[in-house]
């Protein structure tokens, strides 16, 4: 039977019919500090959220995550999709990741043996081989002033450039030397509804839900934006989030999001 293990959802858009098969929700939490050697690091279950613990390193006067405090979903699905902020990611703070694979039982995996790229990992690439149990960070040691300083100020920048609302973070990956954003902008989507979903008028890589947008709605922007980034610069965006369900495109779909706005 198909099954896929899930965090929080926050990076997830899953069709409007739904998904054949077992989702199952991780909530798994536990956090602990190692504070008593000259190793400071943190070891968190897969269903933690990674800004909450983040944050509680922060709150512990300890340094290296201040990055992820503001960054949402979990623990999991942080490690599987190489997160990443102000220029840090999982990649770069990973200690080691416990891993239980689909055959051959539990192994303890290096950023190494993840091998990771931008946004991507051999997790990621490889859907149902494997699940993330924990992961644990290394830490620095700091202060408490310190560290809130620095979180405050990643928070004040991301509150300045990102918008607020009800959305899946960065819908598209950057492409090499660019930014999705900047080229969804030129392209003249800034704006552009499909439904009740948006692209943000402040920022173009995210995608807002204002109230009763569906998952179909979200995909039509989705694949207008491709075309229109593709045919003006003929750059082909990959999608950041990952999508869950069946996703091939009816003509009535592939029509309408090589229309103009709603």
């Amino acid at each position: 039977m198909l099954f896929r293990i899930i965090g929080g959802g926050s990076n997830v858009l899953i069709a409007d019919a739904g998904v054949q098969g077992v989702i199952v929700l991780s909530q798994a939490r536990a956090v602990s500090f190692e504070t008593q050697s000259d190793d400071l690091s943190v070891a968190a279950e897969s269903g933690a959220a990674f800004g909450s613990v983040a944050r509680r390193a922060v709150d512990r006067g300890l340094g290296g995550l201040e990055w992820a405090t503001t960054i949402p979903g979990t623990i999991g699905g942080a490690v599987v999709g190489n997160a990443g902020a102000h220029g840090n990611d999982v990649a770069g703070w990973l200690i080691v990741a416990e891993i239980l694979q689909h055959e051959g039982g539990k192994e303890y995996w290096s950023a190494e043996r993840l091998e990771y790229a931008y946004r991507d990992s051999w997790l990621k690439r490889n859907p149902g081989e494997a699940v993330v149990l924990s992961a644990t960070f290394r830490l620095e040691q700091s202060t408490k002033e310190q560290a809130k300083a620095r979180a405050s100020e990643y928070g004040a920048f991301r509150k300045r450039t990102q918008p607020p609302g009800a959305s899946w973070g960065s819908m598209f990956k950057n492409p090499p030397g660019d930014h999705a954003g900047r080229l969804i902008e030129d392209a003249g989507l800034k704006g552009m509804r499909r439904g009740d979903i948006q692209i943000s008028e402040q920022h173009a890589n995210f995608f807002i839900n204002l109230g009763d947008g569906t998952a179909e709605d979200a995909w039509k922007l989705i694949e207008a934006a491709r075309r229109a980034v593709a045919k003006q610069f003929g750059i082909e965006l990959e999608t950041e989030i990952e999508l869950l369900g069946n996703w091939e495109p009816t003509s009535e779909q592939a029509e309408n999001a090589e229309g103009g706005r709603a």
